[in-house]
């Protein structure tokens, strides 16, 4: 999932360098492909550190979702008794 958003936000970046230098800032094409591959990389690295810390925020939240819904049904469990 990190990897997928990742990719997508860093393809995102580098077509819209693309779009700005090219059209807008009349930069030449070599300036513009050499900024948008940087910005793409950059983009991809910072998405990358992000999503990995969604993921395991997620996880974390998860797990402790079902130690509370284990816990709930052990307590009805042993009220049922």
């Amino acid at each position: 999932m990190a990897r997928r958003l990742a990719g997508c936000m860093a393809m995102l970046v580098f077509a819209s360098c693309m779009i700005i230098g090219g059209l807008q800032a009349d930069n030449p094409f070599a300036t513009t492909v050499l900024r948008a591959l940087g910005g793409m990389i950059i983009t991809f690295i910072v998405a990358l550190v992000v999503g990995a810390m969604a993921t395991k925020m997620l996880d974390e939240n998860i797990a402790q979702l079902e130690e509370k819904s284990e816990k709930s049904a052990a307590t009805v469990a042993s009220d049922d008794r």
